[in-house]
């Protein structure tokens, strides 16, 4: 009879462990924080299919894929030059080297096109690829216009490339140059790659568009899930911290972030309390 008893109080304990485990785990899952990324928006032509078209008449053994690349990105590039000053022909050849003009592994399965990893405060989803090291951590996205936009922010929100912006968006071999300097890339001949795709494939003329002849339509925010909808009210800067990181773990964009806390530049320090509402 006592046997009996300690079995049942033993199975009964047993059952209440695991309820609770698992009310445990679903309370976790609520409290994720999901990125939100933008739907992208259709960007006017820069003369794309007639430049490639030229290129491909003057010099039939361009690679074709290149040239496809070029003819579905430039205007996202020339997109990108004028919000942040990066010249079109840079983003173009990164984007080309750094994704095997779209083609690679890491590129097919994440939208990653500049090889960007995960990195301290990443909030996004991420993909596990073999780099320098094996199995290393690389940001994955839903759309890739999101890495373009990513690349840029990557780009202006390190202090270490901020000498690259004195260069203005016409000089595109200092910035081929500036960009292995700052350490974006450990390959010596880094640069001269991004020189020779830029210069055969006459990417330097996208660099030349100007943006009253490029009138788009800014895309919309999407509507924010469940998860990303915050009651804070504030936020307590932590290490490894950016407001790009900020902004995209509370739903917000960077220069909502810098409004609401009367920020001019993208310096933050830890410790420091942000607004959110």
């Amino acid at each position: 009879m006592k046997f009996k008893i300690i079995i049942t109080l033993f199975c009964t304990a047993l059952l209440f462990s695991c309820g609770s485990s698992k009310n445990a785990t679903n309370k976790k899952k609520n409290t994720e924080v999901v990125s939100v990324e933008k739907k992208p928006v259709k960007l006017p032509s820069v003369d794309e299919v007639e430049i490639t078209k030229k290129l491909k008449r003057k010099n039939p053994k361009l690679n074709k894929y290149t040239l496809a690349y070029i003819r579905k990105y430039a205007p996202l590039a020339v997109h990108e030059m004028h919000e942040n000053k990066i010249p079109a022909s840079i983003t173009l050849a990164q984007g080309i080297l750094e994704s095997g003009r779209g083609r690679s592994e890491l590129a097919l399965k994440s939208n990653n096109h500049f090889g960007i990893k995960c990195h301290t405060g990443w909030q996004g989803q991420r993909v596990y690829h073999d780099d320098d090291e094996k199995g290393e951590c690389f940001r994955k996205y839903k759309y890739v216009e999101t890495s373009f936009d990513d690349h840029s922010k990557f780009l202006t929100q390190r202090r270490r490339y901020a000498f690259l912006f004195s260069y203005g968006t016409k000089d595109y071999r200092k910035w081929a140059k500036g960009l292995r300097k700052a350490g974006y890339a450990t390959d010596k001949k880094y640069p001269n790659k991004l020189i020779k795709i830029i210069e055969d494939y006459k990417l330097y003329e996208f660099d030349d568009v100007k943006k009253k002849n490029f009138k788009y339509e800014k895309p919309k925010r999407e509507k924010k899930t469940k998860e990303t909808i915050t009651k804070s009210k504030s936020y307590k800067v932590k290490k490894g911290d950016t407001l790009y990181s900020i902004s995209r773990r509370f739903g917000l964009s960077v220069s909502e972030l810098k409004a609401l806390n009367g920020l001019t530049d993208n310096t933050i320090s830890v410790g420091q309390k942000l607004k959110l509402k």
